[in-house]
C-alpha cells in the first residue's frame, strides 16, 4: 500500500480482520498506540517541545475514545 510506513503495515497485517482492513477499531486502536509510542519516545530527548505534546494529548484522548467504543 503507497503512502504508508513499513512499522504502520505491519500493525495493520498484524490486527486486521479481513484483507483491506484498516477501518476496524482494532486497527485503528493499534494504528494510535504505535504513534502514541513513537512521540513518547520523541518527548525523552525534545523536554520542550510542547507543540507536539499537545498532539499527543489529543491521540491520547481519540484512542481513548476508541476503546470505550
Amino acid at each position: 500500500m503507497e503512502g504508508r510506513s513499513m512499522a504502520d503495515q505491519e500493525i495493520i497485517d498484524k490486527h486486521k480482520l479481513h484483507d483491506g482492513d484498516t477501518g476496524s477499531p482494532e486497527v485503528q486502536i493499534a494504528l494510535l498506540t504505535g504513534r502514541i509510542n513513537h512521540l513518547t519516545g520523541h518527548f525523552k530527548t525534545h523536554k520542550k517541545d510542547h507543540h507536539s505534546r499537545r498532539g499527543l494529548l489529543k491521540l491520547v484522548g481519540q484512542r481513548r475514545r476508541m476503546l470505550d467504543y
